[in-house]
């Protein structure tokens, strides 16, 4: 069983910063790409970021230059650092583990809110 806990979410006023982890644990054959997917209110889940198994990165276009992903191989760990935060930017926050397999394994969701 994989479990991926989530933290970081919050409130944050527009300009601002946050930063995102989620955490993969249990029977992973091995970790293929990390990343980060949001979901707004009345819209389709989108790619924000993906980070694969080499460090190459893949950003959704409506946050380049302004999202950052990173992982902790050793922590089976990804980070989204957030900063210049729009209430665009409000929604849910998946994180998401895919495997060698390749099997998906998803997060709780992390709720993100810019506003004034």
């Amino acid at each position: 069983q994989v479990q991926l806990v989530e933290s970081g979410g919050g409130l944050v006023q527009p300009g601002g910063s946050l930063r995102l982890s989620c955490a993969a644990s249990g029977s992973l054959s091995g970790i293929k790409l990390m990343g980060w997917y949001r979901q707004a209110p009345g819209k389709q889940r989108e790619l924000v970021a993906i980070i694969n198994s080499r460090g190459d990165t893949t950003y959704g276009d409506s946050v380049k230059g302004r999202f950052t992903i990173s992982r902790d191989s050793a922590k089976n760990t990804v980070f989204l650092q957030m900063n210049s935060l729009k209430p665009e930017d409000t929604g849910v926050y998946y994180c998401k583990v895919q495997d060698w397999v390749p099997d998906d394994y998803w997060g709780q969701g992390s709720q993100v809110t810019v506003s004034s």
